[in-house]
């Protein structure tokens, strides 16, 4: 028989009229987790990381590390890398592309064995993250720097402090200039730096193994060189995306959700706009709840670099949007592809259109169940949020985006009372 062999695809069933209600508890940040295993590169011997995920994305920077020659062991919710004396400076061509966050690796090459080779970083279809403001800053240590069939190449005889100020506060290029300075001779100053708490979990990890930085979830932050650096045991900070999801999904249902495991000051800003728009809003040490009892209000949103709202959560502020009572503009300021989601909404009947950085949204009081297609993490959990609130039976495809960045996310669904049901489709 001749033809392509049919393709196995997974999709989610989303049946409507359901809300969520009920006490969940979130793992540790993908945002952060794949950033520390990266970090594990600096020092020689094991460094454990607890309170990981369970998401896909964990065992391929796994395989990253593992192609550079770590061992890499994962145990539940922890990681055990045990990096040797020498590893490799060219990371797997595959690998990379398939993920964005490979790019973490280049900082600590750079910064511990002065060489690395990383193909342009792949992942979520969201809009374009260049790799200059790495470069630049790599460039002011003493790297040189440079394109090469599609991998960027950087060399180092020595890297000595410097002070580099960033024209955006971009997450990733705040990772890589200050693991990269943390070895360097001299003193270093990154001015105008991303603030996430994230920034601030792999500065923590690095000062437990001897790194001496300081000012790390401020504007600037400043690295005085070391010597070297010792592995350490270091928990993730949990993930405020996550939890921010399920707090919107909460409003979206009408529910009534509290998150564990979570600083409620990581998504301050996302309760303020929830509060806004009718949700009762408490908050603990470590754990926030939300409630909505009726119709939420339109809210006009706009994303920022923290401490403003999450560009990852401008689906589910899109979502929320399609269900409020009233007009609402979202605007995205950080990536150009996110937009996608809108036309997603569209299939399941909401008045919706975008003109350049922003949506306009007309919310409905039901959504129609349709196929719907995830283009990247954050936007299929959206879709099944908007799932939740449809008349019927909403087919969310491509869903591998979403397991790369929630643990669990049809028990976890279910455990709130969603109706939701894995599928293989055919294609």
């Amino acid at each position: 028989m001749s033809g392509n062999p049919t393709s196995r695809e997974e999709s989610f069933l989303v049946t409507g009229g359901t809300s969520l209600n009920g006490e969940i508890s979130v793992a540790g940040a993908k945002n952060s987790v794949l950033k520390l295993m990266a970090v594990a590169l600096m020092a020689e011997g094991r460094t454990t990381l607890t309170n990981c995920p369970g998401i896909s994305d964990v065992p391929a920077m796994a395989e990253v590390l593992r192609h550079l020659g770590c061992e890499v062991e994962i145990s539940g919710d922890t990681v055990v890398i045990d990096t040797p004396a020498q590893v490799g400076h060219v990371a797997d061509d595959k690998a990379a592309q398939r993920l964005r966050a490979s790019v973490c690796i280049l900082g600590p090459l750079v910064g511990r064995y002065h060489r690395a080779e990383i193909a342009m970083p792949g992942g979520d279809a969201i809009g374009s993250r260049p790799l200059n403001w790495h470069q630049n800053g790599l460039n002011r240590l003493g790297a040189r720097t440079h394109m090469d069939h599609g991998r960027l190449v950087a060399e180092a005889d020595q890297l000595i402090g410097a002070s580099y100020e960033l024209s955006f506060p971009s997450v990733g290029a705040t990772e890589t200039f200050v693991t990269a300075a943390v070895l360097a001779k001299g003193t270093s100053v990154l001015r105008n730096a991303a603030r996430e708490p994230e920034i601030v979990d792999i500065c923590d990890l690095l000062n437990e193994m001897g790194a001496r930085i300081s000012g790390a979830g401020t504007h600037t932050i400043t690295v005085e060189g070391v010597e070297g650096l010792t592995p350490v045991t270091h928990r993730v900070i949990g993930d405020r995306i996550v939890s921010a999801t399920w707090a919107m999904g909460a409003v979206m249902t009408r529910g009534d959700v509290t998150v564990r495991g979570i600083d409620p000051m990581f998504i301050h800003v996302v309760l303020e706009n929830l509060r806004a728009v009718g949700a009762d809003v408490e908050t603990g040490t470590d754990w926030v709840r939300v409630r909505q009892t009726g119709r939420p209000t339109a809210r006009d949103i706009r994303t920022l670099p923290f401490p403003g709202f999450p560009t990852d959560l401008q689906p589910m502020a899109i979502a929320l949007a399609s269900v409020s009572e009233g007009v609402s503009v979202v605007t995205e300021n950080l990536f150009e592809a996110r937009f996608r989601f809108v036309e997603e909404m569209v299939r399941m009947g909401v008045d919706a259109e975008t003109d350049g950085h922003h949506a306009k949204i007309v919310g409905r009081e039901q959504l129609d169940s349709a196929t719907v297609w995830a283009s990247d993490i954050r936007a299929g959990a959206g879709l099944v949020l908007a799932g939740m609130c449809a008349d019927d039976v909403t087919e969310v495809c491509e869903v591998f985006h979403i397991d790369r960045g929630y643990s669990d996310f049809v028990g976890d669904v279910r455990a709130l009372g969603g109706q939701i049901e894995r599928v293989a489709t055919y294609r």
